[in-house]
């Protein structure tokens, strides 16, 4: 497949790139580098650096190259950002992209994989798994922004004019096996990328927000997905949505829950020492459990995940951090 992919400079975007092009499949990356890393760009891959609204350049690419699909990685991640700069999440995860697939349409390319996020379930009120047609309660702009994507292009698929499959991840971590891509960003929030920087001590110390929360152990639980099986998932939907198949919603997790502090201690049995930590108070936004039911995936296309282990998780996640 001949495949066209925004974002493919940052984490899960560079890591499909090199999984697809593994598979033979052929790369354009548009991406305008702002929070992406031109490092994770593989070599083989067409990149132009652009940002998706850009109409006069996204247009001539699109008119010059016969595209399969798009997987729309771009955007901002981060809650406590986007609690602080709500119009920019907006513009960067909604506006930009809402005119990224409206070029597309006039372009003729109508197959899309949108990278969403569990975020759109926001606070469940009871500590149970969620699933596809779980309630959607955005609970911050970052969630919010998603979600108004999401249902612009579930709007667009009812009226028959594309066919996309929205994967919603839960929490993604780990890296890639033979080293070429992992995660960079500085001043993370991503819970496993702070706990491999402390314990490669770039980081003094992790600050775990909150150890009241109604959970097991007080610390909040998350569902921590490998990123080389978020990819293979990509591939899957690929493969599906190349077959003129309907659209669909799909959960990216492993249904099995994780407190901080079982991060924390599975880092310190790899480490054999204790990893430096402290706690403080809870952070504005975040949720005290989230799960996936990923159920649908797993029985549709027959999947099992080659990464479910969270000790596997963090060991790729620290020798990635160790070479960065």
């Amino acid at each position: 497949m001949n495949i066209l992919l925004t974002g493919g400079a940052g984490y899960i975007g560079s890591h499909t790139a090199f999984s697809l092009i593994d598979n033979n499949h052929k790369v354009t990356i548009v991406d305008n580098l702002i929070t992406g890393s031109h490092k994770l760009i593989p070599q083989k891959a067409n990149f132009i650096n652009t940002d998706i609204d850009n109409k006069a350049v996204v247009s001539d690419l699109l008119k010059k190259n016969s595209f399969d699909l798009v997987m729309h990685f771009a955007g901002l991640v981060k809650v406590d950002e986007s609690l602080k700069f709500p119009e920019k999440y907006n513009l960067y995860n909604f506006k930009k992209p809402k005119i990224f697939f409206d070029l597309c349409l006039e372009n003729g390319l109508n197959k899309i994989i949108f990278s969403s996020t569990a975020a759109v379930y926001g606070k469940s009120s009871k500590q149970n798994k969620l699933d596809e047609n779980s309630q959607l309660n955005p609970s911050n702009p970052y969630a919010k922004s998603k979600n108004d994507l999401e249902k612009y292009l579930v709007t667009l698929s009812m009226k028959n004019k594309i066919k996309c499959v929205i994967l919603r991840y839960f929490n993604v971590a780990g890296a890639d096996s033979k080293k070429r891509s992992g995660l960079l960003t500085k001043n993370s929030n991503n819970l496993i990328k702070v706990v491999c920087e402390v314990a490669t001590e770039k980081r003094k110390k992790l600050l775990i927000n909150g150890k009241d929360y109604d959970t097991k152990d007080g610390t909040p639980i998350r569902d921590f997905i490998h990123v080389s099986d978020l990819v293979d998932m990509h591939l899957i939907a690929s493969e599906y949505l190349n077959k003129n198949e309907k659209s669909d919603i799909f959960n990216c997790g492993y249904g099995n829950g994780y407190s901080v502090k079982e991060v924390v201690e599975e880092m310190e049995k790899i480490l054999k020492h204790d990893l430096n930590h402290e706690f403080g108070p809870r952070r504005e936004g975040d949720i005290p459990y989230s799960v996936a039911d990923s159920n649908k995936f797993k029985s549709k296309f027959n999947w099992m995940p080659k990464y479910n282990n969270l000790n596997q998780i963090l060991h790729s996640a620290l020798e990635w951090e160790k070479i960065i």
